[in-house]
């Protein structure tokens, strides 16, 4: 989606360089927003924020321009507050009709977390979940690691507000 925030844009960016500098010397390659996605059985086509496809991108038959393609191995969107429901919803339900998509990947941009979600030999879905600087998050379906501190750097993240603990009351001396 285009006109994102600065940290979405960053984080974008992060993300496609440690998964190249990881892919280098294998069959896959990532993609960026710019390549369209068409899912099968619809007429959605959509821009992932990053995607990687293994082997030969196979076009859309109905793409004359060769611009979209239909078989990402792994789909990766960066969160916003305007899209975060669609792409957790709709679009990942979409996204599942993919035959070669093994894993969806959702990066916060509020917090270091990154949710995989791995497709199972049995067509369900098993959701890891990864947070904190301090690790790094697996793609199963690559067999590679993603820093956290690598995929954030340059992000400042907001202080969390305190826990609001209720203190205990003291009467007062007589």
């Amino acid at each position: 989606m285009a006109g994102g925030s600065a940290d979405h844009s960053l984080i974008v960016a992060n993300v496609i360089r440690e998964v190249g500098n990881h892919l280098k010397g294998k069959p896959c390659r990532v993609y960026d927003s710019n390549l369209r996605v068409r899912i099968p059985r619809t007429v959605l086509y959509t821009y992932p924020d990053a995607s990687i496809i293994c082997g030969t991108r196979e076009a859309d038959p109905n793409d004359p321009t060769g611009e979209t393609v239909t078989n990402p191995k792994v789909v990766i969107e960066v969160l916003s507050p305007n899209t975060e429901a669609y792409d957790r919803g709709e679009k990942f339900s979409r996204y599942r009709q993919l035959d070669s998509l093994q894993e969806y990947i959702l990066i916060s941009q509020d917090t270091p977390r990154i949710e995989s979600f791995l497709r199972q030999a049995e067509g369900t879905w098993l959701l890891t979940p990864t947070s904190g600087l301090d690790v790094s998050a697996r793609l199963q379906s690559l067999g590679i690691e993603l820093s956290l501190a690598e995929v954030y750097a340059g992000i400042e993240f907001s202080p969390k507000e305190p826990d609001l603990q209720r203190k205990p009351e003291t009467s007062p001396a007589p």
